[in-house]
Protein backbone atom coordinates (compact mmCIF):
# COMPACT_ATOMS: atom_id res chain seq x y z
CA UNK A 1 0.00 0.00 0.00
CA UNK A 2 1.06 3.41 -0.96
CA UNK A 3 1.82 5.94 2.17
CA UNK A 4 0.16 9.24 1.64
CA UNK A 5 2.95 11.92 2.59
CA UNK A 6 0.55 14.94 4.26
CA UNK A 7 2.33 18.28 5.25
CA UNK A 8 2.03 19.67 8.28
CA UNK A 9 -0.95 22.02 7.10
CA UNK A 10 -3.61 21.77 9.62
CA UNK A 11 -6.66 19.99 8.19
CA UNK A 12 -10.48 20.78 9.08
CA UNK A 13 -13.18 18.51 8.33
CA UNK A 14 -16.16 18.51 6.25
CA UNK A 15 -18.58 19.38 9.38
CA UNK A 16 -16.20 22.28 11.02
CA UNK A 17 -16.17 23.50 7.30
CA UNK A 18 -19.96 23.67 7.25
CA UNK A 19 -20.10 25.45 10.60
CA UNK A 20 -17.74 28.25 9.76
CA UNK A 21 -19.06 28.93 6.38
CA UNK A 22 -22.57 28.25 7.68
CA UNK A 23 -23.71 25.45 5.24
CA UNK A 24 -24.79 22.50 5.64
CA UNK A 25 -22.63 19.22 5.79
CA UNK A 26 -24.07 17.86 2.31
CA UNK A 27 -23.25 21.12 0.92
CA UNK A 28 -20.23 21.07 1.72
CA UNK A 29 -19.83 17.18 0.73
CA UNK A 30 -21.02 18.28 -3.15
CA UNK A 31 -19.12 21.00 -3.37
CA UNK A 32 -16.00 18.85 -2.53
CA UNK A 33 -17.09 16.31 -4.61
CA UNK A 34 -17.45 18.58 -7.59
CA UNK A 35 -14.26 19.98 -7.23
CA UNK A 36 -15.71 23.24 -5.77
CA UNK A 37 -13.71 22.82 -2.34
CA UNK A 38 -10.54 22.36 -2.51
CA UNK A 39 -9.98 18.52 -0.34
CA UNK A 40 -8.31 15.21 0.21
CA UNK A 41 -9.31 12.17 1.09
CA UNK A 42 -8.38 10.56 4.57
CA UNK A 43 -9.10 7.20 4.93
CA UNK A 44 -13.21 7.27 4.46
CA UNK A 45 -13.46 10.99 5.15
CA UNK A 46 -12.16 14.69 3.73
CA UNK A 47 -9.61 17.16 5.10
CA UNK A 48 -9.93 20.88 3.84
CA UNK A 49 -6.92 22.76 3.94
CA UNK A 50 -6.96 25.63 6.77
CA UNK A 51 -5.10 27.93 4.53
CA UNK A 52 -7.80 27.13 1.75
CA UNK A 53 -10.34 28.01 3.56
CA UNK A 54 -8.46 31.57 4.40
CA UNK A 55 -8.83 31.70 0.39
CA UNK A 56 -12.63 30.59 0.04
CA UNK A 57 -13.40 33.06 3.22
CA UNK A 58 -11.83 35.79 1.67
CA UNK A 59 -9.34 36.24 4.12
CA UNK A 60 -8.69 39.26 6.54
CA UNK A 61 -10.22 42.56 5.52
CA UNK A 62 -7.67 45.14 5.35
CA UNK A 63 -8.59 48.86 6.26
CA UNK A 64 -9.07 50.35 2.25
CA UNK A 65 -11.27 47.07 1.70
CA UNK A 66 -13.47 48.02 5.05
CA UNK A 67 -13.65 51.47 4.05
CA UNK A 68 -15.23 50.47 0.56
CA UNK A 69 -17.66 48.24 1.98
CA UNK A 70 -18.66 51.25 4.73
CA UNK A 71 -18.72 53.26 1.55
CA UNK A 72 -21.10 51.20 -0.41
CA UNK A 73 -23.37 50.20 2.26
CA UNK A 74 -23.63 54.23 2.79
CA UNK A 75 -24.50 54.53 -0.31
CA UNK A 76 -26.69 51.51 -0.71
CA UNK A 77 -28.85 53.09 2.43
CA UNK A 78 -28.80 56.86 1.16
CA UNK A 79 -30.08 55.48 -2.41
CA UNK A 80 -32.33 52.68 -1.41
CA UNK A 81 -33.14 53.32 2.42
CA UNK A 82 -37.08 53.60 1.96
CA UNK A 83 -37.60 50.62 -0.17
CA UNK A 84 -35.36 48.59 2.45
CA UNK A 85 -37.65 49.96 5.28
CA UNK A 86 -40.52 48.94 3.73
CA UNK A 87 -39.42 45.32 2.93
CA UNK A 88 -38.01 44.97 6.47
CA UNK A 89 -41.36 45.54 7.20
CA UNK A 90 -42.93 42.58 5.30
Amino acid sequence: MKERKFSDEQYLSIPRVAAILGMSRIAVYKKVKKGEIKAIKIGRTYGIPQSYLAEVGGGAIDSAKKKRINSAVKKVVREYGELLRKLGNE
